[in-house]
């Protein structure tokens, strides 16, 4: 699969007129060499590659990286001016969005022989798609994170705090074998549940209360994410309404993924259904986003992308209704795309369970 990614970055690097592309970030560097470190460099041209890191990643990087040359550095922009010249580099495209200004002073007075080109939106296209070994993480992954919290729902209950049930919920994915959460927790209770990223709290669960749970796992550098929404006893018909309202944008989006499709007419797909059932005003954030070695990647699916579907990518589908003062719901699935429509990765119940 790396030689895949490299071939796609050499197609890439001809279409922006690059000699080579420096990479800083460090899920960038995973997905093209499987270095798992958090401070290295990555340049690549078509045919070679370069790995340069600090001393307290040699070791790791020698043992990791794959299909490309290991050095140490003591100055990283010296290093990199020192690559550049040996290789006659005159085009060297960098990663705008996560380029300090420290840095990019420090490298543009040291690099004078070679123009730095700052690439942004640019580089959403390398990995959008998700290739095999990806998907197959992304769903390993994905079922962890969904069993882990079949295995918490006996917790929830009245007179329990938030953030109890988030602990529970971290400890039992890695008793499972996560390397971590993929962000902190949304346990978000009653009129908590207004907050869309209502992190939890001290906040004892109400009786007769929705609580809303967004939650995801990291295995291997691949995250998880999913949201669902129980009942604590029997919630009131507004409550229900709601939830009723989120699960049928739900539904109806995830039914509707095609390649080809944008993701703004995706979006419409739930967006125009909670408008409809006149709560339009409380579902203010865009459908979905990208998930794979970030929580957040690309694409993003919003009124305002026109980023178009293809058959690989991997997103999630997360309607919401949120009213101040009285509560929400948000509903989430992790889809990834295929040539007639998408899989769901997550498994956990969607339906309104009542605890």
């Amino acid at each position: 699969m790396l030689k895949s990614r490299r071939e796609r970055l050499g197609r890439f690097l001809d279409e922006q007129g690059l000699d080579a592309m420096l990479f800083t970030s460090a899920s960038n560097i995973r997905y093209f060499c499987g270095f798992s470190g958090s401070e290295g460099v990555l340049v690549t041209a078509r045919d070679s590659a370069w790995f340069m890191c600090d001393s307290r990643y040699t070791t790791q990087a020698s043992e990791q990286v794959r299909d490309a040359v290991v050095s140490e550095f003591t100055l990283k922009h010296a290093a990199l001016a020192k690559l550049t010249s040996e290789q006659s580099f005159r085009r060297l495209g960098f990663e705008a969005t996560f380029c300090t200004v420290s840095f990019y002073s420090a490298l543009s007075k040291a690099v004078t022989d070679c123009e730095l080109v700052p690439l942004e939106s640019q580089l959403d296209v390398l990995r959008s798609l998700k290739d095999a070994d990806e998907q197959a993480s992304l769903a390993a992954v994905a079922q962890l994170a969904s069993t882990s919290l079949h295995a918490v729902l006996p917790l929830i209950k009245a007179g329990v705090r938030e953030s109890d049930i988030a602990l529970e919920l971290e400890i039992e994915m890695r008793k499972l074998g996560a390397d971590g959460r993929a962000f902190d927790f949304i346990v978000a209770s009653g009129v908590r549940g207004a907050m869309p990223h209502g992190t939890a709290s001290d906040k004892l669960i109400g009786r007769n209360e929705l609580v809303t749970i967004d939650f995801g796992a990291v295995k291997d550098g691949y995250h998880s994410d999913e949201t669902v929404t129980v009942a604590v006893g029997n919630p009131d018909g507004r409550s229900r309404e709601i939830h009723a309202v989120v699960k049928a944008a739900h539904d109806l989006a995830i039914a509707h993924v095609r390649p080809g499709m944008t993701c703004r007419d995706l979006d419409a797909m739930a967006r125009n259904h909670i408008h409809e059932s006149g709560y339009g005003e409380y579902f203010g954030h865009g459908l979905g986003h990208g998930v794979g070695l970030e929580i957040h990647e690309k694409p993003v699916l919003s009124p305002r992308s026109d980023t178009v579907i293809e058959e690989g990518m991997v997103f999630t589908i997360e309607p919401g209704i949120y009213i101040p003062g009285f509560g929400g719901v948000r509903i989430e699935d992790t889809v990834v795309v295929t040539a007639t429509g998408c899989r769901v990765l997550t498994s956990a119940s969607k339906e309104l369970l009542q605890l």
